[in-house]
């Protein structure tokens, strides 16, 4: 069985941070959650996160400048922002993704998040599997057979 992947999700609202929890946890994801910026980041600076999905507009720092100090503790981690306002699109360029709040189905915000965490992870690994050679006395095995006379 494979590890779970751990998603940090923050957001002011607590009502949408226990939905998107539920909804994560029972795709089998670990989520961990925080409700300001600050708090985020001392999680993240713990370790252990695969990928973070924020809300944009965050009380004392803004999603963006939260994704700015994390992506300098650690750049490879993927980090999705949503917005309720699509205008807030402009200013949501530090993140590897923007999501609208509401602009996309539940199924849509998983398969970006499945995806964000392969590529993270790379591409699979193929396990070159040597090819049994025969031995040299199965081959005259089959050549070597009396001949029976009828």
């Amino acid at each position: 069985m494979r590890p779970k992947k751990t998603i940090l999700c923050v957001d002011q609202s607590e009502q949408a941070l226990a939905v998107r929890k539920f909804m994560l946890e029972i795709r089998g994801y670990r989520v961990v959650t925080a409700v300001s910026g600050r708090e985020a980041l001392e999680v993240f600076r713990s370790g252990g996160i695969d990928l973070v999905l924020s809300d944009l507009l965050l009380p004392e720092m803004d999603g963006n400048e939260m994704v700015r100090r994390m992506k300098d503790i650690s750049p490879e981690v993927p980090t999705i922002l949503v917005s309720a306002t699509v205008k807030n699109f402009e200013r949501a360029n530090r993140a590897d993704a923007f999501l609208p709040k509401g602009g996309c189905t539940p199924g849509e915000v998983l398969e970006r998040i499945r995806i964000m965490i392969a590529r993270k992870r790379g591409p699979k690994k193929v396990v070159a599997r040597p090819i049994p050679e025969p031995s040299p006395e199965a081959a005259f095995e089959g050549s070597l057979r009396p001949a029976i006379a009828s």
